[in-house]
């Protein structure tokens, strides 16, 4: 008879979570997809008529991926109950993201030898080394505080500006304080922030609890912790701020130059009033799914950058999506190098791994092929135009949210595969990017070198 204490049986499980990372994380995440499934086919989910299998699915994948895509009108179809579960859906889907995230860091640092696991610990300013406890309850005080600040101040905005009794401008606060900070997206107003376009206390906090949620667990604490001190800021922190910086700066100009003109989205607003819509949008833009202008309405040019920022998405072990603005600065720096003839790829003054550079181009090229193919089959099988069949492929995979108006009028084959987009987009980039740390390893030779001919 073989006997196995708890501690035994506590190893053993850390030994399988080491096996197998990605395999529990998929089922984790999976199985709160099945039960947010079930409580909306519920009879009390929905205002009229239950939801249909398809519809139950698509919303509880979009909660707990924190995307913001429907099928249905959220404020009409479903009820107060329905509402309260795509709310729990998408606050365990936002935590959940970040404490894998940052667990599986956790597992990386730990996988590595010492000398490796200094150097990342030192470059990335994670928890790798410090107590997993401690990071769980950080990552829920973050969100909290967050959460309520924003939540507050929407709540007294929505009673004093627009006369909504108390109970609910509170649960307007909270719900969409909740689905700011987790990039989800969801609105209670069918017609998501339009009718708020030129109002900045409504935008502003919504825009800056979706930025804060975009950056990261790592990238909030290091600057809370080394606030007076931004010279120790890691390589990670300094390269998410100032693409983060320049993503909103630049997609800021980009809508006002695209979309000044259009009587459709913001050309009849004052100067002020566009600005604070193109802000609003460029923050959203970047995997948040709110949007203050008619996305439908805009420009295909717009429809193109849009594209591009979503793609992008926001910072590492965050709540945005995206192939993350670090993948993004890694081959940018790669190719600046190269054009400068310089051998190493360098950021603030420290050298990018060459195994970096080879995780970063991986995921970047698998991220464009999941993208690109689905948006090839669903337009020859579908009425749309490409540029609205590849807006809602990026769209999905990229966790983002915005439409242009066409994700109710899929087919339900075509919605089914933006369920998939949505799953393999939310955990994709995490645990492909564990995965492939993981399997770092040295090899004891290395063969004789070629070089083929490029260009």
């Amino acid at each position: 008879m073989r006997f196995s204490s708890p501690l035994g049986r506590e190893q053993g499980r850390g030994a399988a979570l080491q096996r197998r990372p990605g395999q529990l994380v998929i089922v984790g995440f999976a199985g709160a997809i099945a039960v947010g499934t079930l409580l909306l086919l519920l009879p009390v989910a929905a205002s009229g008529e239950p939801a249909s299998f398809m519809e139950a699915l698509f919303t509880a994948t979009s909660a707990v991926c924190v995307t913001g895509l429907i099928v249905t009108d959220t404020p009409v179809f479903w009820s107060g109950f329905g509402e309260a579960v795509i709310l729990v859906l998408i606050q365990l889907g936002g935590l959940g993201v970040m404490t894998v995230a940052s667990l599986l860091g956790v597992l990386v640092t730990r996988r590595l030898d010492l000398g490796s696991r200094l150097v990342a610990a030192a470059s990335t300013r994670t928890v790798g080394l410090g107590d997993v406890r401690r990071m769980l309850v950080r990552v829920v005080v973050v969100a909290f505080v967050v959460e309520a600040a924003t939540a507050l101040v929407l709540a007294l905005r929505f009673a004093a500006a627009y006369d909504e009794p108390p109970g609910r401008a509170l649960w307007y606060g909270v719900f969409h304080s909740v689905s700011a900070y987790n990039n989800a997206g969801f609105a209670l107003f069918s017609s998501s922030l339009i009718d708020f376009v030129a109002d900045p206390w409504i935008c502003v906090p919504i825009s800056v609890a979706t930025i804060l949620g975009g950056l990261g667990l790592p990238v909030i604490l290091e600057v809370l912790r080394e606030r007076r001190r931004p010279s120790r800021w890691s390589v990670h922190t300094k390269i998410t701020l100032l693409m983060t910086a320049v993503l909103l700066v630049g997609g800021t100009l980009f809508f006002l130059v695209t979309e000044w003109d259009n009587a459709a989205t913001m050309g009849t607003l004052d100067t002020g009033g566009r600005i604070l819509a193109s802000f609003t949008q460029s923050a959203q833009a970047r995997t948040a799914g709110y949007n203050s202008l008619a996305t439908g309405e805009m420009h295909t040019e717009t429809w193109l950058g849009t594209i591009i920022l979503m793609f992008i998405g926001g910072g590492s072990a965050g709540t945005a999506g995206g192939i993350k603005v670090t993948t993004f600065a890694v081959l940018a720096l790669v190719i600046w190098s190269e054009l400068r003839g310089d051998p190493d790829a360098s950021a603030f003054d420290r050298r990018i791994s060459p195994a970096t550079q080879r995780q970063a181009l991986t995921l970047a090229l698998l991220a464009v092929a999941i993208v690109v193919l689905p948006t090839l089959w669903m337009t020859a099988l579908s009425p749309f135009t490409v540029d609205q069949i590849l807006f809602e492929v990026t769209s999905a995979f990229t966790t983002t949210g915005l439409s242009t108006g066409i994700t109710a009028q899929l087919a339900w084959y075509h919605e089914f595969v933006l369920v998939l987009l949505m799953f393999i987009g939310r955990l994709g980039p995490v645990t492909l990017g564990t995965a492939l740390a993981l399997r770092a390893g040295r090899r004891l030779y290395r063969l004789p070198e070629s070089a083929p001919i490029i260009g």
